[in-house]
């Protein structure tokens, strides 16, 4: 995932419903509990199918219940979010389609039960998370605002309920940095540190899914200007998920600001792992290698820095369709190259070698 698209993505993701999967009461239903947690870690390990089977499961055993088709469109966001695929709109409106119609049921029974608007917070956020991913932006502010209503409901029934918390805690401090060049007007204010706080704060409880909130504080904190916080916590996620390609991005991206080398280390272990996937699309083996390569030149290692360049313009894609949307980083791999070629010449020159 490129470094931009990537930070963008998850920004609209954490800002709108990020902890919304996180939890500090457990479930009522000790059933549901286990399987959310079961699903949920299987998310994170990247095993999307057996995810998907433990939600299925979940779905029959409990019909009345949205928090199968919830979790569902959960699932093939975070597939499609790691793969670079686009997301299957049709499929995940009919998920949470079905999801809201089984919450509205529920809350028409009790409007004042905790989860049942929990539920509710969790379908509207999901729903504006894929919205704005496929350019519908005002139906995706809509939506955005549902949920974070949804969820200060939640905290006028708890005023404890975590996922509450992290939730608003990711909406000031993403708001906030998006309009933080206008902070000297008086009707804006910079509540990204009130943000964090509320974030560090809600991670300290129990949840199923900490790692959500975890990986928020992660570009958080790099965007804060704060990457060492940024490793620190990357490296102590994947203690708990060795395997996570997600923790990994956000920790590379964090050694970028303080070591280079371990920046190239780590995003080199991700191009590893992405190569072994079967079927995979070929985009991030090409954002990867261009990353890498641009941090070489960056170090002085030229030679290496060109041996990829050559990778990425000689790279025989299987779809015209990903070849095109990798057009910009192709010019600028291109690009780089020329300019080394120039630049290992001068140094040929130099050194008295022609």
């Amino acid at each position: 995932m490129p470094e931009i698209e990537h930070l963008v993505r998850f920004k609209f993701l954490f800002f709108l419903l990020s902890a919304s999967t996180l939890f500090c009461q457990s479930h009522p239903d000790v059933k549901i509990d286990s399987l959310l947690k079961d699903g949920i870690e299987k998310i994170i390990s990247q095993n999307y199918e057996s995810a998907e089977l433990v939600f299925n499961n979940l779905d029959t055993l409990f019909p009345k219940n949205p928090l199968g088709n919830i979790y569902l469109a959960a699932t093939a966001i975070a597939k499609s979010v790691d793969y670079e695929e686009e997301v299957n709109e049709d499929f995940l409106d009919s998920l949470l389609s079905l999801a809201e119609q089984k919450s509205k049921t529920l809350l028409e029974k009790d409007k004042d039960n905790l989860w049942y608007n929990y539920y509710q917070a969790l379908i509207y956020g999901y729903k504006a998370y894929y919205l704005a991913i496929s350019g519908n932006i005002i139906s995706a502010f809509s939506d955005g605002v549902f949920s974070l209503q949804g969820f200060q409901k939640c905290l006028e029934i708890d005023e404890n309920f975590n996922e509450a918390f992290i939730a608003l805690g990711t909406y000031k401090y993403w708001k906030s940095a998006q309009v933080k060049s206008l902070s000297w007007l008086p009707f804006i204010s910079d509540d990204r540190e009130e943000g964090i706080k509320l974030l560090e704060k809600s991670i300290e409880s129990f949840s199923y899914n900490r790692y959500l909130a975890d990986y928020s504080l992660i570009w958080i904190y790099i965007d804060y200007g704060e990457s060492e916080k940024a490793i620190d916590l990357g490296l102590e996620m994947l203690k708990a998920n060795p395997e996570s390609r997600f923790f990994r991005w956000g920790l590379a991206r964090a050694y970028q600001d303080v070591n280079k080398t371990k920046a190239i280390e780590v995003y080199s272990e991700i191009l590893k792992s992405i190569e072994t996937l079967p079927n995979r699309n070929q985009f991030n083996d090409i954002v990867l290698k261009h990353k890498i390569a641009m941090l070489y030149n960056e170090i002085g290692e030229k030679q290496k820095s060109l041996e990829l360049c050559n990778e990425i313009l000689d790279f025989e894609f299987k779809s015209i369709k990903i070849k095109e949307r990798l057009q910009n980083r192709i010019e600028r791999a291109e690009k780089l190259k020329k300019e080394l070629i120039e630049n290992l010449r001068n140094d040929n020159k130099i050194n008295g070698i022609d």
